[in-house]
């Protein structure tokens, strides 16, 4: 009764019901597996813990990831909000400090959650938890908005791909930005169809974004990426909220997606054979954590 594979019939279903996204992706589940709706929610807002814990962790400790190549820049660059020395606003700064916070929880192999995936893991808690805390929104809307952001990112899955080794960073990072825009709009306020008209612009702003990991790991540039998603989402909401029509709907823009992906050269799909990785640099620093690892440091 609630099941979807495409943004149209998840509209359809708001529509039947006279529900929020976030309800049809909660009752879907409950159809799917059996659970009360209140474990379903419990068990997601358990996600929303974690989320907010690996922020702190990363703000506020001195972390390092497991190769060294990366660590420690969410810290410093949330001094810089501390003391108001940001050229981008308040909001947008603590968005991106807390992306790169769960990414760097995620390279030092703290505890996240892959949302969509661990290379991507930094947009939804960057944008969701700083507009929430922004707005004094609770608990609970997180929560919901964190199944909203779901029903968005089964869609992805079931039409496209969320892995970077088939479609290329656009498929992750492009995929939370599309998860947190949707996320973000219905936190505010706003409509289903405006959710997904979000999530069709945070996509349609990364398409054919490349994965090109240096030396192979999730760091170098991933993290700067995932910043860079939760600022695209949060201007991709204001988007929708402010009334601007995407023109291409969402399930074209995802079928678009994995198209664009699968044109991507495979040396540019998380293999590490091109773009920055191939950089002289990376491949210096490529062989010096080879090196590192052999003599086991």
């Amino acid at each position: 009764m609630y099941q979807f594979n495409y943004g149209y019939e998840l509209l359809e279903l708001t529509k039947k019901f006279n529900k929020p996204i976030s309800e049809i992706v909660m009752l879907a589940e409950q159809e799917r597996t059996g659970e009360d709706l209140e474990v379903i929610f419990e068990k997601m807002k358990k996600n929303l813990q974690v989320m907010r814990e690996a922020i702190n962790k990363g703000l506020n400790e001195d972390i390092k990831s497991v190769s060294g190549l990366s660590g420690g820049d969410a810290k410093k660059l949330y001094a810089r909000i501390v003391i108001g020395n940001t050229l981008s606003c308040e909001t947008m700064a603590k968005a991106a400090a807390s992306a790169l916070a769960v990414t760097e929880v995620n390279a030092s192999m703290g505890k996240i959650v892959a949302a969509p995936t661990a290379g991507s893991s930094g947009v939804i808690p960057g944008a969701l938890i700083t507009v929430a805390r922004k707005f004094g929104k609770s608990e609970d809307d997180m929560t919901k908005a964190l199944f909203t952001a779901s029903g968005i990112g089964i869609i992805i899955a079931k039409n496209a791909t969320l892995a970077g080794a088939e479609g290329g960073c656009q498929a992750e990072v492009g995929s939370a930005s599309a998860m947190a825009a949707g996320a973000l709009v219905e936190l505010m306020g706003g409509t289903p169809e405006q959710c997904l008209t979000a999530a069709s612009f945070a996509i349609m702003n990364l398409l054919g974004l490349v994965c090109d990991p240096v030396a192979g790991l999730v760091e170098i540039p991933c993290e700067k990426r995932n910043a860079l998603g939760a600022l695209n989402a949060m201007i991709c909401a204001d988007f929708a909220i402010a009334g601007m029509d995407s023109v291409i709907p969402f399930d074209e823009v995802v079928e678009t997606m994995y198209r664009v992906g699968k044109a991507i050269p495979s040396a540019l799909r998380e293999t590490a054979e091109g773009g920055l990785a191939k950089t002289p640099t990376a491949m210096r620093l490529k062989k010096e954590i080879f090196e590192k690892e052999k003599r086991g440091d």
